[in-house]
């Protein structure tokens, strides 16, 4: 008898619905509100009503995604605990009935209705919740779509792949367990059990029903681990390695994990040619968001600089030294945010509740106003709105002796935000180093346009919420 897996969801495809599954919602709500509005209206809800009205679905559903990415609220652990997605969905519908009051405020009169997008916001804040907390929490993962995998191996990629499984994604995925041929070197993982060799291998993975199976090998397969694996594949299993699971996981590349030999896994493969329009657009709209940038900082100037001088003597700006791409050095512009004086004992990282910080610097960093100079050194082309964040040279050297493929991040222009900096807290230590700089080998191998644009929104949400540092 042929042997049939049960159905299995990617994590793509499982990302994929929960965004489909919103927009549907967005759209239901952004109906019941037009339907609502009409009765209020006294005109009834007639088909020409809805005709009329049927820009406000391109409208609602279009704020949707921009502030649900800016608040990163397609993150699949948010989506499986609802004691942390109801307080981001409240958030992302405060914002957006902040945006509507500018606008509406801002309008003619009578241009815009004054209810409506207080039934929208009700209505979708309501239908969002069901739709989250019981379709999706309580049916949809029910539903057997977590994957079940099996790794292939026993050292310290077995023992990393399983930690990011189960802390990233417990709702995703389950490890059933590990095949391996014993090595001296290998060190076993807590609480995975080993369920045989090689030879044994398509028996498991039949047995436990298995989606994928997962090269957590750091060496070259054992002779039957190889042929066990083929035997597999040809079966039609998946097979992942690691590190590409890895990445897909947890947004990083584990860097740390890599040998010598494995070097084609870390170092991205850019490749430059003319017809590759993603450098010229990069450029084009570093240009573009630095005037309109530098445009709406010189508003807020004035106010600044007053702060700031009253709270502490000294100067307004300050430059430093940093790292730009192939290594090459430029001074980083921002707006003051400690004492003067601030490493007169040598360069150090700052720190949470650190003393040096003005108590107007410690609301600007929460907010990133004190980067906003860092729009001159955009336009100037030594750094790009999104990018590794900007080393220190004293940093760079220590750093580089200390964490492996560290320069790496040199290959780009440093960036005023970057993934690194939406997806961890500010760094202040050698671990935090490590990995920021799988953050940043990770945006590296994968940079485009719309990777840009969602770090452009995630730093947003994160200037609104003052979750800066």
């Amino acid at each position: 008898m042929k042997y049939e897996r049960r159905f299995q969801l990617k994590v793509s495809e499982r990302r994929t619905l929960l965004k489909l599954g919103d927009a549907l919602v967005i759209i239901l709500a952004t109906l019941s509100a037009l339907w609502i509005w009409a009765l209020a209206d006294g005109s009834g809800p007639a088909l020409g009503f809805f005709v009329f009205n049927s820009w406000w679905f391109v409208v609602l559903l279009g704020l949707w995604i921009i502030l649900a990415s800016a608040n990163d609220f397609y993150d699949l652990r948010l989506s499986s605990r609802p004691a942390q997605s109801l307080p981001r969905l409240a958030q992302i519908i405060l914002q957006l009935l902040v945006a509507y009051l500018i606008i509406f405020f801002l309008s003619p009169r009578d241009e815009l209705p004054r209810l409506f997008i207080l039934y929208y916001s009700l209505l979708s804040f309501s239908l969002i919740l069901l739709w989250r907390t019981v379709v999706w929490a309580l049916v949809i993962r029910r539903l057997g779509i977590k994957r079940r995998v099996l790794i292939i191996g026993a050292g310290w990629a077995a023992r990393t792949i399983v930690r990011a499984l189960t802390e990233e994604t417990p709702d995703d995925y389950e490890v059933v367990g590990l095949i391996a041929e014993f090595d001296p070197h290998d060190t076993l993982t807590n609480d995975v059990p080993v369920l045989g060799g090689g030879k044994e291998l398509v028996q498991v993975a039949e047995k436990e029903r298995v989606s994928d199976l997962i090269m957590a090998y750091g060496t070259t397969l054992p002779g039957e681990i190889y042929q066990g694996v083929m035997d597999c594949y040809e079966r039609g299993f998946s097979i992942i390695p690691m590190p590409l699971l890895y990445e897909q996981v947890t947004g990083r590349v584990p860097v740390e994990h890599v040998g010598p030999e494995d070097w084609k896994i870390i170092l991205p493969m850019i490749q430059t040619s003319i017809f590759n329009p993603f450098s010229p657009l990069k450029r084009l709209i570093d240009i573009s968001l630095s005037l309109i940038g530098l445009f709406l900082f010189a508003l807020i100037l004035p106010a600044l600089a007053l702060a700031i001088r009253l709270d502490s003597r000294g100067p307004i700006f300050y430059s430093q030294e940093r790292v730009g791409k192939g290594g090459k050095l430029f001074h980083m512009i921002k707006l003051r945010s400690m004492v003067v004086d601030a490493e007169a004992d040598g360069p150090r990282w700052a720190s949470a509740g650190d003393v040096r910080i003005t108590r107007v610097g410690a609301i600007m960093r929460k907010a990133r106003l004190d980067e906003l100079p860092q729009f001159i050194n955009i336009l100037k082309g030594e750094m790009s709105v999104v990018g590794p964040r900007a080393e220190r040279p004293y940093f760079v050297d220590q750093l580089s002796q200390e964490i492996p493929f560290y320069r790496t991040r040199h290959v780009v222009r440093p960036g005023a935000t970057g993934w690194a900096q939406v997806k961890y807290t500010y760094g202040n230590s050698v671990e935090d180093s490590l990995i920021k700089l799988q953050y940043d080998l990770y945006y590296i191998r994968h940079q485009s346009l719309a990777l840009d644009m969602l770090i452009i929104l995630r730093t947003i949400g994160k200037m609104v919420r003052l979750s800066g540092t």
